[in-house]
């Protein structure tokens, strides 16, 4: 800045060569600012605070430099000075104004979104949350997000029906939500999983056009030069994608899943819809933060980004292929994984029909029982010990191929069992197989997380009632028994990790499939078979025995140190020296409990301390002239005693929202 010369206005400083000269001075002053406050950024907000701490920290500069009797004196260093001062306090502001956590999250972006299209995405986002708040408050479910359903068309119609026919209006992800919804029998009723189970897509093809201009960028090239042939008519049309049929230059026949043009943003439009209204309904009802619907909302999320990345099916497939025992009859279709990519898959073509057409095994001669019990093995194979399995062997997903083998597709969804999961399952089985209630109650609570009010008790009485139905004399277990069990998890809140979830669907899915393939086949008892050839044939628990002997080996190290632990703690305790350390602040729950309570703390200290400053500050008569007769050391007293009134204030809205009497 020009110090000898006149002192320039606002309006100078906005124009010719000192605009530069300001622009250069904003991004210093970001700099400079974001390194005094040790944090880092987003470059938006970031040159935000800084444009503003810069402006009121040149018109401060001006009004100063004008009312000294040297004109000029000291203004570039109170430019500089004051619009360092006043870019902080702008990032503080922002922080403080913004919702809690936005700005940490915001430090990971690295673009700056063109304004139109973040504008025109706002506004998409908000016309469809607009759009699903009138369909759920016309279907009942509008005081769960504080509006009015007065205006309700079905609502005398069953809680169950009235959820269905809600997801079948909002259409899109919110249909799939419900889909996924009715796997989770340990977080669903059953009267709403049975509902959920009738939701369908019902989706039109994308347009020619659109697909086949995705195709070419996707691949790089077009696809009369990457396919042979191309069969327009989808064979199939879903939420996601698309698949066709094709072949390729080498004459190989393929499948190609293409995913739906724009399909991408209109997830995460909805994903978004759907963060909202599950963080709305759980300020409005507890018992959704119970059931931890934030939770189940990310949990889907998540899947469904997965399932935006054809890549990880991709890998899914080719992962169970690999792990696939070649003593099984059954395949799974080849991978090109030169043609596949995000939103592309290419597939080898399974020339087959489903399972459900019976005649086809009739006019093969197949032995229906054999290919049961194959479809059986290579399915407790993948559950059991290779932990990575085909989630959803429905009979659509089960082909009998031309030579009498049976063929597995699409590989969409699939589940992992790790080795701590596989430790529990097994002593499920053997809490099971020894009809011991509290053995099993033991098992599932190592693995669940349970809600507040939970009854151990009652629960393990319950899993008693469960066994007696279902594995006492004369009784006939079979697979679905599982639904029920899960409907004990449910009506005691307790919640079962994902994959146990998906464990348990994928048996009950697998019952109906080899019913369908053989009608009569009793899955419990061809189980027992193959888990007692297991032993036989490999060091592998199959039997109630096997796991009890490898629990045993696996507590020796511990069983033989157990004495000597034992006499060192009486011996301790005779001597008195017995002390014990207790662990303070292990649980996130703890730490976040603290972490508020000393925040609050703080502010209040801040906002009394800045009070105090700033009344001290106003009863200092003289200083530098600011306006008029207000001095800047008043100036700077009246915006003290502002931020103070503004802290203090925040904490008491603070104790206010959680409910202090």
């Amino acid at each position: 800045m020009n110090v000898q010369g006149a002192i320039p206005t606002i309006g100078e400083l906005l124009t010719g060569g000192r605009l530069v000269t300001s622009v250069l001075g904003v991004i210093v002053v970001a700099f400079v600012a974001g390194r005094l406050l040790g944090t880092k950024r987003s470059a938006t907000s970031t040159l935000l605070s800084a444009l503003i701490g810069w402006t009121a920290g040149a018109i401060l500069a001006v009004v100063l430099a004008r009312n000294h009797e040297k004109g000029d004196a000291g203004f570039t260093r109170n430019l500089w000075l004051f619009s360092t001062f006043f870019a902080m306090s702008a990032s503080v502001w922002m922080e403080m104004l913004a919702k809690p956590g936005a700005f940490a999250r915001a430090q990971r972006q690295v673009r700056i979104p063109h304004p139109v299209h973040a504008v025109r995405s706002r506004v998409r986002r908000v016309r469809r949350y607009a759009q699903i708040s009138r369909i759920i408050a016309r279907h009942g479910f509008g005081r769960l997000l504080g509006i009015s359903d007065q205006t309700a068309v079905d609502g005398a119609d069953p809680f169950a029906v009235r959820a269905r026919h809600a997801l079948e209006e909002c259409g899109g992800m919110f249909v799939k939500m419900g889909q996924i919804l009715s796997t989770r029998s340990d977080l669903v009723p059953p009267s709403v999983v049975r509902e959920l189970e009738r939701l369908q897509d019902h989706v039109a093809a994308a347009p020619r056009d659109d697909v086949e201009l995705l195709l070419a960028a996707e691949l790089g090239a077009p696809v009369a030069d990457v396919f042979a042939d191309f069969e327009w008519t989808p064979l199939a049309a879903a939420s996601i994608g698309q698949v066709y049929r094709a072949r390729l230059r080498g004459g190989e026949q393929v499948i190609v899943k293409v995913q739906r043009p724009g399909i991408a943003e209109a997830v995460e439009r909805d994903l978004d819809v759907l963060d909202r209204l599950a963080r709305a309904v759980v300020a409005r009802a507890p018992w959704a933060a119970e059931y931890r619907v934030v939770d189940l909302v990310g949990e889907f999320a998540d899947r469904l980004r997965e399932e935006l990345d054809f890549r990880i099916e991709a890998r899914h497939a080719s992962e169970i292929a690999a792990q696939m025992s070649p003593t099984f009859d059954v395949a799974v279709p080849k991978v090109f994984h030169e043609l596949t990519t995000a939103r592309v898959m290419v597939m080898e073509l399974f020339d087959g029909v489903s399972v459900r057409q019976a005649e086809r095994f009739d006019s093969l001669g197949l032995d229906r029982g054999k290919l049961a019990d194959t479809l059986l093995r290579c399915a407790l194979q993948q559950m059991l010990i290779d932990g990575h399995f085909h989630a959803d062997p429905h009979p659509g997903n089960v082909l009998l191929l031309p030579d009498g083998t049976l063929g597995l597709i699409d590989f969409g969804a699939t589940g992992r069992i790790d080795a701590q999961q596989q430790s529990a399952l097994r002593e499920v089985m053997f809490a099971i197989g020894r009809q011991d209630a509290g053995l099993l109650r033991q098992a599932m609570l190592e693995v669940s997380a349970v809600r507040r009010g939970f009854d151990d008790e009652q629960f393990e009485r319950a899993l008693s009632r469960f066994m007696g139905r279902h594995l006492g004399a004369g009784a006939s277990p079979n697979a679905a028994m599982l639904n029920e069990l899960l409907g004990v998890f449910f009506a005691f809140g307790v919640a079962l990790p994902p994959e146990f979830s998906t464990f348990f669907r994928a048996l009950v899915t697998l019952e109906g499939t080899l019913t369908t393939i053989c009608p009569g086949y009793l899955v419990i008892d061809a189980a027992q078979d193959v888990a007692r050839e297991w032993v036989e044939e490999r060091p592998l628990p199959g039997t109630v025995e096997g796991f009890a002997r490898e629990e045993l080996v696996r507590m020796a190290p511990m069983l033989r140190r157990l004495p000597y632990r034992l006499d060192r703690l009486t011996t301790m305790a005779e001597r008195g020296t017995l002390a014990a350390r207790v662990s303070l602040f292990s649980l996130p729950d703890d730490v976040r409990v603290v972490t508020a309570l000393v925040n609050r703390v703080l502010l209040a200290f801040l906002g009394a301390a800045v009070g105090v400053i700033s009344v001290i500050l106003l009863g200092i008569d003289g200083g530098p002239e600011f306006a008029g007769q207000t001095s800047l050391y008043q100036f700077f007293g009246y915006f003290g005693l502002f931020c103070s009134t503004a802290l203090v204030m925040r904490v008491l809205v603070a104790i206010l929202r959680d409910g202090a009497t």
